[in-house]
């Protein structure tokens, strides 16, 4: 079956960064997405020779790995049409020229999601088409059921891909086979011998140069809310009975269902921004003095909330979940941490308690045990097997897109995750907004905010 991929937004920065080197790799790989027509539409007066220039230079700076051979067999699949995406007259004109069944990817703002879609409703999608839909997913739950209710009126749910970057990405598939293919594994994945889960995405990287999206979005908005709900969603969900596009959506949902949000704001929740400092050896300036930033806002760069999950095999253990930028290192990890040992030989030095940790980028997954000593064979000592895993040929983005154009939403997120992400968010998002959590400053380079009172972390 012919198919276009129609990408609205086609001169954004996530065309060039992401979506076209992932083209890219598919081509240079071929199968599935290797040889698919690319239309794109945006309000840049270029004709096709002109948007092929600048795909070009976007693949130079950001697919230099891929042969010319690949990137010109890509960029000879390309096409342009102007056109405003939320007009119906215009969009209609646009997708007449996507040859045999569209695949509409919205790699927009998310605040013109909805007006798209409502276009696209007016001028109706063949049979067979697909609609995908960027992160994050609307402004709040309200406007993700609008979202969701135009999509269903678009297209059936399994032609709707809800994209999440993170549920490619090597070490969140790892939760699956660490989980559900090993004997030694799951029997204690419990409230009975898990005391707590950290969810950590900790950035040295700071705003460069996205303050049009990320002053409105903020640190909650654009990591806790998403990426790492799905990574909670994994490490939590009961196990399916099989790993496909409805299956492993709806395990997620009913775990989503099942989170508690912060049972106290104040206590559970942290939020910072970042001041002037130094990130390995680079001097950034504070995040309100960056380019294009509006301080009123009261943007955070580092969020953090603790919450439960509400069912038999959790109760009682706390989720962590934090994110922040331009801090002093690059921590990338779920922790699993195990209740400690009884240790009864060792009473005279109770032994630590067992950490798994699964790390992302590079990936890895390591175990901190417990082992007799060198010296004193009757003393403890702390050991890590550790394990890094090989880089895969494909990024995150490329096996999404190849997933997509193969019409596999496995790893789409459903309309129940999209909604219920939001409903564990909002009480967070509305008591920062009402000042019931201070917003904390954090010197560019440390470890980020501290509460008043508590040691650095």
């Amino acid at each position: 079956m012919s198919r276009t991929l129609v990408v609205l937004g086609g001169s954004g920065d996530l065309t060039g960064r992401l979506l076209l080197p992932s083209l890219a790799q598919l081509t240079a790989l071929g199968g599935p997405g290797g040889d698919v027509a690319v239309l794109a539409v945006s309000r840049q007066d270029w004709d096709d020779d002109a948007y092929r220039g600048w795909a070009r230079d976007r693949l130079a700076a950001h697919a230099p790995e891929v042969d010319d051979g690949a990137r010109e067999r890509l960029l000879a699949r390309l096409g342009h049409v102007r056109a405003d995406v939320t007009s119906p007259a215009q969009l209609g004109v646009a997708l007449g020229r996507a040859a045999g069944t569209p695949v509409v990817y919205l790699a927009l703002p998310n605040t013109a999601f909805l007006p798209t879609l409502e276009a696209l409703a007016v001028i109706g999608l063949p049979a067979g088409a697909q609609v995908v839909v960027e992160k994050p997913f609307g402004r709040d739950r309200a406007d993700a059921r609008a979202l969701n209710e135009v999509l269903h009126r678009l297209v059936p749910e399994r032609s709707v891909f809800r994209i999440d970057h993170f549920l490619a990405l090597q070490t969140a598939l790892d939760v699956l086979g660490l989980r559900f293919a090993n004997r030694m594994v799951e029997p204690v994945w419990h409230a009975g011998h898990v005391e707590r889960v950290d969810i950590v995405f900790d950035e040295a990287l700071a705003l460069e140069g996205r303050a049009g999206y990320y002053d409105t979005a903020g640190a909650l908005r654009d990591m806790l809310q998403n990426h790492l709900l799905q990574l909670l969603a994994l490490v939590a969900m009961e196990p399916p009975h099989a790993l496909d596009d409805t299956t492993l959506p709806a395990r997620k949902a009913d775990v989503l269902r099942a989170v508690r949000p912060p049972a106290d704001v104040a206590r559970d929740t942290l939020r910072g921004r970042y001041t002037a400092g130094t990130v390995h050896g680079r001097r950034l300036p504070g995040y309100a003095e960056e380019a294009g930033v509006d301080p009123s806002r009261a943007t955070e760069t580092y969020a953090e909330f603790t919450v439960t999950v509400d069912d038999p095999r959790w109760a009682g253990v706390p989720f962590r979940l934090r994110t922040g930028k331009a801090l002093g290192t690059d921590r990338r990890e779920i922790a699993v941490h195990f209740r400690p040992a009884p240790g009864l030989p060792f009473a005279g030095r109770p032994p630590e308690p067992d950490v798994l940790r699964l790390r992302f980028d590079p990936d890895g997954i390591a175990l901190e045990l417990n082992l007799n000593g060198a010296g004193d064979p009757y003393d403890l000592e702390r050991h890590v097997l550790e394990a890094p895993l090989p880089p895969r040929p494909l990024p995150a983005y490329g096996i999404l897109l190849r997933e997509l154009l193969a019409g596999d939403s496995t790893l789409s997120i459903s309309d129940a995750e999209a909604e219920e992400s939001w409903r564990i968010v909002e009480p967070v998002l509305a008591a920062w907004a009402a000042g019931e959590v201070p917003l904390l400053e954090y010197p560019a380079g440390s470890a980020g905010p501290t509460r008043p009172g508590t040691a650095d972390r």
